[in-house]
C-alpha cells in the first residue's frame, strides 16, 4: 500500500528526535501518546491507561511505564506514584481535572472546533514545543499533510460514503472528521425520518437499517464502539445482511479498526492510519 510507505518514512523521519530530559509525560490521551512516540520521546513517557492501548502502542504496556487507569476512571494514586512533570488529558478525564491538577501540570490535548486539521497540527506543534523537536515535527506534519492532499485528490470521486458508530447492536450516525473534513469527502443528506436525540451536551442521531436504505449509500463505514472497549462486536456479515433485507442493496459494510478509530485518533500515527484505511476501503469499494 502506497501510505503504508509514507507512514513509515514519518516514523522514520521523526525517531532521531532529542527529548527534553526534564519532562515526565502521563499521558490519557492516546493520539498524544502515539505523536509522542512517533517524535521519538518514548522515553518521556512515564504513565499511560494501559487497558485502552492499541495494538500499535502495546509497547508502552510494559513494566517501566505506570498503568494510571482507565480513560473514565483514573487511578491517581497511581498517577501520583508516577511523578509526571506533565498530565495529558481530554474531555473523557474533565470531571477528574481539578485532581489531576493537583498532581502536576495539565495540558488538554482534545481537538475541538470546526477545523479538526488545524486543532490537530496545533497539537503537535504544542507538544513539539514542550519538548524541544519542532523541527521534527513540522518534517512530520509535511509529509501527513502531503499525502493527505494526494488520498484527497483520489477520493474526489468517491462513493456515497456514510460513516456510523456501532455500540451494543445500533447504529448511529458518525460525521467522522477525518473522513468529511480531512479527506473531504462529502457528508450525506439525512432523511425527514431520521431525527436526533440529546443526551446531557451530547446529540446522537440513530440510524434504523431502513433508514440507511433510504439514505443510499453505497459504502457504510463502521466504527464499532463495542468492540474497541471490550464488548460483543457487530458481525459484519449479519449487518450486511441486515441493510440488504431493509432495501439497502447498493451499500457494501467496510468495518474500520475499532480502536484506531475509537480511542486513539488525534495522533501523527493515527491520522495517517486512518487516512490509509480510508483510502484503501473507498478505493477497493467497486464503485
Amino acid at each position: 500500500m502506497r501510505f503504508a510507505t509514507t507512514t513509515t518514512a514519518i516514523l522514520l523521519a521523526t525517531a532521531s528526535a532529542t527529548a527534553s530530559a526534564d519532562q515526565r509525560i502521563a499521558t490519557f490521551d492516546l493520539g498524544s501518546l502515539d505523536t509522542l512516540d512517533a517524535l521519538g520521546l518514548n522515553e518521556q513517557v512515564v504513565g499511560v491507561p494501559k487497558a485502552s492501548l492499541p495494538g500499535y502502542l502495546e509497547q508502552y504496556a510494559a513494566d517501566d511505564v505506570t498503568d494510571i487507569g482507565g480513560l473514565r476512571s483514573p487511578d491517581m494514586d497511581a498517577l501520583g506514584e508516577s511523578e509526571p512533570s506533565l498530565i495529558l488529558y481530554t474531555g473523557r478525564q474533565g470531571e477528574w481535572e481539578e485532581g489531576l491538577g493537583e498532581i502536576a501540570p495539565l495540558l488538554n490535548t482534545s481537538l475541538q472546533g470546526d477545523d479538526y486539521l488545524a486543532t490537530f497540527d496545533a497539537n503537535v506543534r504544542e507538544l513539539a514545543s514542550r519538548l524541544a523537536v519542532e523541527s521534527k515535527a513540522e518534517e512530520a506534519l509535511g509529509t501527513l499533510h502531503a499525502e493527505i492532499e494526494t488520498q484527497r485528490e483520489a477520493l474526489s470521486n468517491a462513493p456515497r460514503t456514510l460513516v456510523v458508530t456501532h455500540n451494543g447492536g445500533n447504529l448511529m450516525l458518525n460525521q467522522h472528521p477525518v473522513v468529511h473534513d480531512v479527506l473531504g469527502i462529502a457528508a450525506l443528506e439525512m432523511p425527514e425520518s431520521v431525527t436526533s436525540e440529546t443526551r446531557g451536551t451530547r446529540t446522537f442521531t440513530p440510524l434504523s437499517p431502513e433508514a440507511i436504505s433510504e439514505i443510499d449509500p453505497q459504502v457504510v463505514l463502521v466504527i464499532d464502539r463495542s468492540a474497541a472497549i471490550g464488548d460483543e462486536p457487530a458481525d459484519a456479515d449479519a449487518l450486511a445482511q441486515t441493510l440488504l433485507d431493509a432495501g439497502a442493496e447498493k451499500a457494501r459494510v467496510i468495518m474500520l479498526t475499532p480502536a484506531l478509530w475509537y480511542l486513539s485518533g488525534g495522533g501523527l500515527q493515527s491520522l495517517a492510519l486512518q487516512v490509509e484505511e480510508v483510502a484503501v476501503a473507498l478505493n477497493s469499494s467497486g464503485n
